[in-house]
């Protein structure tokens, strides 16, 4: 009994648009988490960091986790989701869709930091809210950069699966019954 490959495989037009809109929503990630900085050119944290700016990340990062969360349960309600490679990308943007919504909420706990630092002037609690501010960014970067790498791999995978079907194509073409020899002239005599 042969297996039936074809019920196995995502529509090439799919996986294509699949393939593009992962990859613009890793690039915007993976931006993000290159271009947002909390230090300075010198490698210091700011004497008086931008709470606001740190919030506007932060309503940035929930934006890109929405999206992300908008394409996993796009797939997930799609028929694809079933297939072999489907149920591997839906994990891949499982884990996207949850990384990325750990980004926003440690933006927000930085914001919050750099708002008490700027209250502050105990020495002993400004060497702390800034160390804890500095960890809180770099992890929202971090989870930006992770969820981008899920992405990757979600694309990745597809990628692949349209690279199977380009070699099925090639061996159901090669083994095809030959064609049928044209009908000799004359015909059949009886």
């Amino acid at each position: 009994m042969k297996p039936d490959f074809q019920r196995d495989l995502i529509p090439r037009d799919d996986a294509l648009h699949l393939i593009g809109a992962l990859n613009a929503m890793k690039d915007k990630l993976h931006d993000a988490a290159q271009q947002w900085e909390l230090l300075d050119e010198n490698g210091h944290v700011p004497a008086a960091p931008s709470c606001t700016a740190l919030l506007q990340h932060a309503s940035d990062a929930q934006n890109l986790s929405r999206d992300v969360l908008r394409l996993t349960a796009d797939f997930a309600r799609s028929p694809h989701r079933t297939t072999r490679t489907g149920s591997t990308v839906l994990k891949h943007l499982a884990t996207a869709a949850t990384m990325s919504s750990h980004a926003a909420p440690h933006f927000t706990e930085s914001a919050e930091c750099a708002l008490a630092l700027s209250q502050s002037t105990n020495p002993t609690d400004r060497h702390y809210l800034t160390n804890r501010m500095v960890i809180d960014y770099a992890s929202a970067r971090a989870f930006l950069r992770r969820t981008s790498e899920s992405l990757r791999d979600a694309a990745k995978e597809l990628d692949e699966h349209l690279g199977f079907q380009r070699f099925l194509s090639t061996l159901t073409r090669r083994e095809s019954p030959p064609p049928l020899p044209p009908p000799r002239p004359g015909g059949l005599h009886r």
